[in-house]
């Protein structure tokens, strides 16, 4: 069919128009039959009330006795003009016509042509209301009996009656500003069906039916098949998604029925109802959920800058370890292999010019030397950090320090024999990495080639201890505590101000602490405190 070929805006359009057009005629239908029926039983209670009042006067009651036609023709044809009434008929109390617009009616029974019997008047003693086929056409008229002021015996009836003509005429009249009501209300229907069509469209981003229904289909299938938990809550904090990823991270029964339950029930003190007060979203936010680290972005949804819902995803933090391991393990690597090779390549130079002088001692002093010094470093490493990846960092830092012209050294007494598995040891290479870097840059831009930095780790106590010392030009006091922030740099270049706010956000979330010791002038050093054990964190929900 047509109808349903066409566009979901035209549809609308066609069926609220038809509906309005429809309920508007059947309400319309309904006022007229009301309207008619009410107008016939008014001009019918008007003729009784009439009837009534005529029959009730004193003098009609005297002349009806009397049979005083003359005066009852002159009062009936008075009494019609002034209610506006087609006829006023009086009769005796045998039907005998005593008063008719007609003259030559008078002296006949009534219910020769009236249309109707007078039995209930003239015989109950009863006022009624008739419509029927008289000698002056077709009428609505009410009877009523003229009872004796003293016997109260019946002696009369008095017929009053109105033309149905009459009845028709006003109800045209009526009808024809109801048919005009009518046709303003459906052509408003159109109107307003044409509007919520057009509302509707824009709302569903102007879809049809069947790309919603393709696009639901392909949006649950990619809700259930990514390996992130995803849960959406509206701005009344009722869960609307949830996928099966979620369930399983979050150690939910299959069978109950999550959605529609309120996010406090599944998940006490959320943290996605903060995120409908403050609209701010949150991204790559660690948190701790029944035991296990959890990295959580969540972001506000919002429809014309009004905030109508937070959807939250979220993954175990060891899913993306896994990759940051590997990418720290590369970057070690990498550092390590190109101030090695950068380093030695100086020194093959130099070896082969000087084997082309012919300084052949030389040549091998510095070769003896260079494998001295390397390999004591590297057996003073293998003794004391039993950590590969951590002797590695310090290997390829080395490495860099000699690049750079200056010298890498470790604390004789330094130890190391064992990390906890708390503290991620990819992250705790990248704090001390970021720490030795920084003491390079800071004593070669205040003494150039030929500074010295030294490094000095132990694990004696509670604490894992790193220190290392710089001959930088020291920091004010004041600006010790601004160090750590995000963007913080004595340079103007980019990519700067970011090595020590990682240091930072990644001890605080170990619980552990740096401390800074400066000499203006002279340098400074850092202290890194890591608990052994595991510091007691706050768990925050999703």
């Amino acid at each position: 069919m047509l109808f349903f070929r066409s566009s979901l805006k035209n549809r609308m359009i066609m069926a609220l128009g038809i509906t309005g057009a429809l309920q508007t005629s059947l309400i319309g239908l309904f006022a007229w039959v009301y309207l008619t029926n009410s107008l016939s039983d008014q001009i019918g209670q008007r003729a009784l009330k009439v009837a009534q009042t005529i029959a009730a006067m004193p003098s009609v009651i005297r002349s009806v006795k009397r049979e005083d036609t003359v005066f009852l023709n002159h009062l009936s044809r008075k009494m019609a003009d002034t209610n506006d009434a087609l006829f006023i008929v009086i009769g005796n109390h045998k039907g005998i016509r005593l008063a008719h617009p007609n003259p030559k009616k008078i002296g006949l029974s009534m219910a020769d042509d009236d249309g109707d019997d007078n039995a209930p008047a003239l015989i109950a003693g009863e006022g009624y209301i008739s419509k029927a086929q008289g000698s002056l056409g077709l009428s609505m008229r009410g009877k009523a009996p003229i009872f004796e002021k003293d016997t109260q015996h019946i002696i009369g009836v008095v017929s009053v009656g109105y033309l149905l003509d009459q009845v028709e005429e006003t109800i045209n009249r009526y009808s024809l500003v109801l048919l005009v009501a009518i046709a303003f209300m459906i052509i408003c229907s159109i109107i307003m069906a044409i509007i919520i069509a057009y509302r509707f469209k824009k709302a569903i981003f102007g879809l049809e039916p069947e790309q919603i229904s393709q696009l639901f289909e392909e949006q649950n299938a990619t809700l259930q098949s990514i390996r992130e938990g995803v849960i959406a809550v509206n701005r009344n904090g009722i869960i609307t998604t949830l996928n099966k990823k979620a369930i399983e991270t979050l150690g939910l029964d299959q069978n109950i029925p999550t959605v529609g339950q309120h996010i406090s029930t599944v998940l006490p003190e959320s943290g996605m109802l903060k995120i409908i007060e403050t609209g701010q979203s949150q991204f790559d936010r660690e948190i701790w959920l029944n035991g296990r680290a959890m990295i959580v972005n969540r972001v506000p949804l919002k429809i014309d800058s009004e905030i109508t819902g937070v959807v939250s995803s979220f993954r175990p933090k060891n899913e993306v370890d896994l990759v940051s391991k590997k990418l720290s393990r590369i970057q070690t690597l990498a550092d390590s292999l190109r101030s090695q090779a950068h380093e030695y390549s100086n020194k093959l130079h130099t070896i082969a010019g000087l084997i082309q002088l012919g300084a052949y001692d030389e040549a091998l002093n510095i070769i003896g030397n260079e494998t001295k010094v390397h390999q004591a470093l590297i057996k003073q490493l293998m003794d004391n950090i039993q950590d590969p990846l951590i002797a590695g960092c310090i290997l390829g830092k080395y490495s860099k320090a000699r690049e750079m012209g200056m010298l890498l050294t470790v604390d004789e007494d330094s130890q190391i024999d064992f990390i906890s598995n708390h503290l991620p040891k990819e992250q705790i290479v990248s704090c001390l990495g970021n720490l030795i870097d920084n003491a390079l840059e800071a004593t070669f831009n205040h003494t150039g080639s030929g500074g010295k930095i030294n490094v000095s780790m132990t694990d004696m106590g509670n604490d894992i201890i790193f220190e290392v010392e710089d001959q930088g030009g020291g920091i004010e006091d004041n600006e010790q505590d601004h160090v750590f922030e995000k963007g913080y740099s004595s340079k103007t270049d980019e990519n700067h101000g970011l090595g020590l706010h990682l240091v930072k956000q990644l001890i605080n979330q170990w619980g552990g602490s740096v401390t800074i010791d400066s000499d203006i002038g002279h340098g400074s050093r850092f202290t890194l405190y890591l608990p052994k054990a595991p510091a007691k964190i706050q768990q925050e929900q999703l």
